[in-house]
């Protein structure tokens, strides 16, 4: 069995943002010569999420605007989290959209439905954070 493990890096200059990775996963995936196994995919910050959906920007508005409402960033004193980094929101947005997602590897493609794509979805920017890529298989 092959194992592979990389590490992707993102900074991201707004505070929330959803970054589209999945071209680097298939990258990924072809530096690792994995023809038939599984590929996790996760957001190594707790203020960071990584989810499968649709990639269209109506979609993506819809889930800032939807994730806001159920933990809006401000008033920060709403939160006990908050003592100086003010992420409380962060990491509720977390928990919500999740830490990561596996993928079934199918004949060296990334085995998808229709319309599936990797997200990387911060919600505490401005600062260097990282997502891991690991693979295992035949």
């Amino acid at each position: 069995m092959k194992s592979y493990r990389k590490e992707l890096w993102f900074n991201i200059p707004s505070r929330r943002a959803f970054i589209n990775i999945t071209p680097n996963v298939e990258e990924c995936l072809n530096e690792s010569a994995v023809q038939e196994g599984l590929l996790l995919v996760n957001a190594m910050h707790i203020t960071a999420s990584v989810f499968i959906n649709d990639d269209e920007a109506g979609l993506h508005s819809d889930f800032d605007v939807w994730l806001e409402k159920l933990a809006p960033h401000e008033p920060v004193s709403q939160y006990r989290h908050n003592s100086g980094e003010n992420n409380a929101d962060g990491h509720l947005k977390r928990q919500i959209m999740g830490r990561e997602a596996v993928i079934a590897i199918t004949g060296g493609k990334l085995d998808f439905g229709p319309w599936e794509q990797i997200f990387y979805g911060e919600f505490d920017g401005r600062r260097k954070k990282r997502v891991l890529v690991k693979i295992i298989g035949e």
